[in-house]
């Protein structure tokens, strides 16, 4: 087994202080890299919401849907539209940015981005399951998802987070990448 011979940084040097032997430069590469992974799941998962919303429109059934979901219908392709406007908004950033030396603030203006975007993308998928159930079960059925949904985003959003840092910090291991 041979042994790491780099130097273990130091934390005066390391800004983070998480234990990464990396300049700021090199932490905004790392960190873009991670971003554009994020953006790619959530463009994919918005490119089929938004998909399925714009076929529902030519579809016989679609004038079966009452005053209440032509509504939620249109509010849901709007949201759909702005979902993948902000999942295209840091690329544009980055092209505007590029070569500039401006990749912390790019990385920084992105990851906000991607927060809003994360919260129009669960808005969408609550919305269309809503619809959906709503449209082939009933009105009651449909709040009932509204309503197990947006529980749902609560708990994987705000108490598993917690219970991962809460879990993290008792052992001694807290990764703040």
């Amino acid at each position: 087994m041979e042994t790491d011979d780099r130097p273990v940084p130091s934390p005066e040097l390391d800004d983070r202080r998480d234990g990464r032997d990396e300049t700021r430069n090199e932490r905004a590469d790392r960190n873009w890299e991670e971003l554009l992974q994020e953006l790619r799941v959530m463009q994919t998962g918005t490119q089929i919401l938004t998909g399925f919303l714009l076929a529902v429109a030519f579809t016989p059934r679609f004038e079966d849907m009452d005053e209440f979901q032509r509504d939620v219908y249109v509010v849901l392709v709007a949201l759909a539209a702005v979902a993948t406007i902000l999942a295209l908004a840091p690329v544009a950033l980055h092209r505007a940015l590029f070569g500039r030396r401006r990749k912390p603030e790019l990385v920084r203006v992105a990851a906000r981005i991607v927060v809003i975007d994360l919260v129009a993308i669960s808005a969408l998928t609550i919305g269309v399951t809503t619809l959906i159930v709503d449209f082939t079960v009933n009105r009651s059925a449909g709040l009932i998802a509204l309503v197990s949904s947006v529980v749902f985003v609560g708990l994987l959003w705000l108490v598993l987070p917690r219970l991962v840092r809460r879990e993290a910090e008792r052992g001694g291991s807290v990764d703040r990448s």
